[in-house]
C-alpha cells in the first residue's frame, strides 16, 4: 500500500488552502500516496472558493474511522479553525497559534503510527512564533515535538539538486562560530543518508567553501585549509562521495549541470539564493534527520495574491510526492 500522508492546508490567511485544493483536484499524488487532509473542513471549503473548484469530501472525527474512496477527499476534521474569524492576506497571531496546534496534532498522529509522513502548505513563521510556538523556525519546533536528539537539518530540493546546511537560521556572525568539523561531518552524513533514501546510490555531494574564491590558499581566510578540506578528505576515505571545498560562486553551476545530487552549504543564504533563483515555484523544504517525514513548499504564504485564484500549486505537488517517496523508503 502507498504511504499515508497527512496534508495540512497551511496558514488559512495565505495561499495554502488554494494550492492544497488545486493539488487535490489534480489527483497529483494518487500514484504514490494515500492522502488525508488534517485540519478544519471550513478551511478546505475556503480553498475551494479560492481555487474555483468544488471537490467531494468526507469528514471524519477520528483517524481510525478514515476510509479512502475513489474521487472523494478524506478529511480528519479538527473543527479548530474558523477562517472567517481573522483577516486574510496578513499575518495573524491567532491563525499562527492554530496552525501550530494542527501541526502538533499531526505529529502526535505520526508518532503513534497513524501517519507515515506530513506535508504542509505554506505557513507564516512570524505568526507561528507570535501565536505561542516560540521556536526560531518550524524545524526546531518539529525536533522538539518529536523528542529528537542529535543533528538534523533543513534540506531544500529542486528538480536539479538538493541542498543541506551546516548552519541555518542564525545570524551570519553566529554561523561563523558554528562551522566546525563536527557539524560539517554531520551535514554531509545527513545529505548522504537522505539522498540514498531518494534513490541516489551512491550520492554525489559537493561541499561549498566558506570564503570568496575558496579562500585563495589562505589569502581570504583559512577555514577551507584548516576545517573544510580535512573533513571532506576524511569522509571520502570512509566511502562517502563528497567533493570539496568548492567555491560557492561555481558549485551551484556545477550542480545545475548534473555533477552533484546534493550540495552542503556553510550558511543559509549561500544556497537559498541559488535554489530560489532556479526553482522558486518548484522548490521543496524537507526537515531531514527526524523520525517523522516533513515536507513543504519552499515559498511562503504569498499574501499579495491571496484569494485571486492564481497561486501556483507546483511546489506543493512536488512536496507531497517527495514526502511519499521518503516515507516509502523508510518502510522498506
Amino acid at each position: 500500500m502507498h504511504p499515508l500522508i497527512g496534508l495540512m492546508l497551511g496558514d488559512a490567511t495565505g495561499i495554502g488552502p488554494e494550492v492544497a485544493v488545486k493539488v487535490l483536484d489534480a489527483g497529483a499524488a494518487h500514484d504514490v500516496a494515500r492522502v488525508v487532509v488534517v485540519g478544519d473542513a471550513r478551511v478546505l471549503e475556503l480553498g475551494m472558493r479560492d481555487a474555483g473548484v468544488q471537490l467531494p469530501y468526507q469528514a471524519y472525527s477520528r483517524m481510525e474511522d478514515v476510509r479512502w474512496q475513489p474521487d472523494t477527499i478524506s478529511v480528519l476534521d479538527l473543527g479548530n479553525i474558523d477562517p472567517a474569524s481573522f483577516p486574510r492576506g496578513e499575518a495573524s497571531d491567532v491563525s499562527g497559534r492554530l496552525t501550530g496546534d494542527t501541526l502538533k496534532t499531526m505529529i502526535d498522529l505520526a508518532l503513534a503510527g497513524k501517519l507515515d509522513g506530513i506535508c504542509f502548505a505554506p505557513l507564516n513563521k512570524g505568526a507561528l512564533h507570535r501565536g505561542g510556538w516560540h521556536f526560531p523556525d518550524e524545524h526546531q519546533m518539529f525536533a522538539k515535538l518529536t523528542n529528537h536528539e542529535g543533528f538534523f537539518g533543513e534540506m531544500n530540493v529542486i528538480p536539479e539538486f538538493a541542498t543541506f546546511r551546516v548552519t541555518s537560521h542564525v545570524s551570519l556572525r553566529e554561523a561563523l562560530t558554528l562551522i566546525t568539523p563536527e557539524r560539517i561531518e554531520s551535514a554531509v552524513r545527513l545529505a548522504d543518508a537522505t539522498l540514498r533514501a531518494l534513490g541516489k546510490n551512491p550520492p554525489r555531494i559537493g561541499v561549498a567553501a566558506l570564503n570568496p574564491h575558496c579562500g585563495e590558499n589562505g589569502l581570504f581566510g583559512d577555514d577551507e585549509i584548516r576545517i573544510i578540506r580535512p573533513t571532506v578528505d576524511r569522509l571520502r576515505s570512509q566511502g562517502i562521495g563528497a567533493v570539496g571545498p568548492i567555491s560557492s560562486d561555481t558549485i551551484f553551476l556545477r550542480a545545475k549541470r548534473g555533477e552533484f545530487d546534493g550540495v552542503v552549504m556553510m550558511y543559509h543564504d549561500q544556497g537559498q539564493i541559488a535554489t530560489k533563483l532556479l526553482g522558486f515555484n518548484k522548490g521543496v523544504t524537507v526537515t531531514a534527520g527526524l523520525k517523522t517525514v516533513f515536507a513543504t513548499p519552499a515559498h511562503g504564504t504569498a499574501f499579495d495574491i491571496v484569494g485571486q485564484g492564481k497561486a501556483d500549486p507546483g511546489a506543493l505537488e512536488f512536496a507531497l510526492r517527495l514526502a511519499a517517496h521518503l516515507a516509502a523508503s523508510r518502510a522498506h
